[in-house]
């Protein structure tokens, strides 16, 4: 309870031309008082000692109460429960307005993306020419098809080799089920890898490209062949790439069948090395695509290179010599 205390012996008296008779009737003498209720007067003077025990604390509820009254006929459209802060009504989100935000997001990640793997697209097919037409103007001076492929795993070992020591690539575990899971398709991407070379040496590169493109129907056969199923319309699909693969092998001048084969047996290498893959390596999903084709790159380069030293090892030197007269420079067949 709060009790006024001013000045304790100080008499207020007010004087007559300021004051008339105004009793003070909201200030009601409690109980436990003894004396009588306090009128102010002409001459009375006001004691504030005689109020000391008066209960200031229901004078200032009341106040309180008088306060919020107020306010609620100031605004009386004003329901009750409305001094709810806004903060916790806006923390009820709109369903609706959540759903158009999410779909939003999708659709523009969902084009970013659809854009991404059309530029991926783009450029792979654009780094496979050029790694086309520098594979037959080596192969023009120097016919040797096995060492030429050998090189090329070769070169891709070291380039992953610098990634990963340089720490732009993270390096996978190696274990031995994982090496173990990638001898099969290493096996194929070998036999993918070498017959494409041997393809290039024979015929045009536009030839064995465009053989080379029928990639996708050796893939659905295949992988029927194994359980899969496929629709209809995949099925239609395939048949104008046998068409046009079928047209470019009839009016081809540089046909030649080593060539045709090389690049069709090319074709079932690499699609067996994509169904295996996938089939040996789900236990391995921590390996991103980039690892995978280093490692296979590897083991592939331990499966071909013996064979090439076998197959034509004993004319390489002989050839290197005569490539190196045909071109001119040393450093442009290195460059090829």
């Amino acid at each position: 309870m709060f009790t006024l205390n001013l000045i304790p012996s100080t008499t207020i008296t007010f004087s007559k031309s300021t004051h008339q008779y105004f009793p003070i009737k909201r200030i009601q003498t409690p109980k436990n008082l003894a004396e009588s209720p306090v009128f102010l007067t002409k001459s009375t003077p006001l004691n504030f000692n005689k109020i000391h025990a008066c209960p200031f604390g229901k004078i200032q509820a009341l106040s309180t109460k008088s306060t919020h009254l107020g306010k609620i006929l100031e605004n009386p459209s004003r329901k009750a429960g409305s001094h709810v802060p806004k903060a916790a009504a806006s923390s009820e989100s709109n369903p609706e307005g959540e759903a158009e935000s999410v779909e939003a997001a999708a659709a523009a990640k969902s084009k970013a993306k659809t854009l991404q793997l059309a530029l991926v697209f783009g450029f792979w097919y654009f780094q496979n020419i050029v790694f086309n037409i520098y594979n037959k103007k080596a192969l023009n001076v120097f016919p040797f098809p096995w060492l030429l492929a050998s090189f090329q795993l070769f070169a891709g070992s070291i380039w992953m080799l610098v990634l990963w020591s340089l720490k732009l690539q993270p390096c996978p575990k190696i274990t031995k089920p994982f090496i173990i899971a990638l001898l099969g398709p290493a096996l194929f991407h070998t036999i993918g890898h070498i017959s494409a070379c041997v393809s290039f040496s024979k015929v045009a590169v536009s030839f064995t490209h465009v053989i080379k493109s029928s990639e996708p129907v050796f893939s659905v056969v295949f992988s029927s062949f194994l359980g899969d199923t496929y629709p209809l319309k995949v099925w239609l699909s395939i048949l104008p790439i046998v068409l046009g693969c079928s047209l470019a092998a009839i009016t081809e001048v540089s046909f030649n069948f080593q060539g045709l084969w090389g690049a069709l047996i090319s074709n079932v290498g690499f699609v067996l090395r994509n169904i295996y893959s996938k089939r040996s390596l789900q236990n391995f999903k921590e390996v991103n695509g980039l690892n995978l084709y280093g490692w296979i790159s590897i083991i592939s380069l331990f499966y071909l290179f013996p064979v090439a030293v076998l197959v034509e090892g004993s004319q390489w030197v002989q050839g290197y010599q005569q490539a190196i007269q045909t071109v001119g420079k040393a450093s442009t067949f290195y460059i090829w």
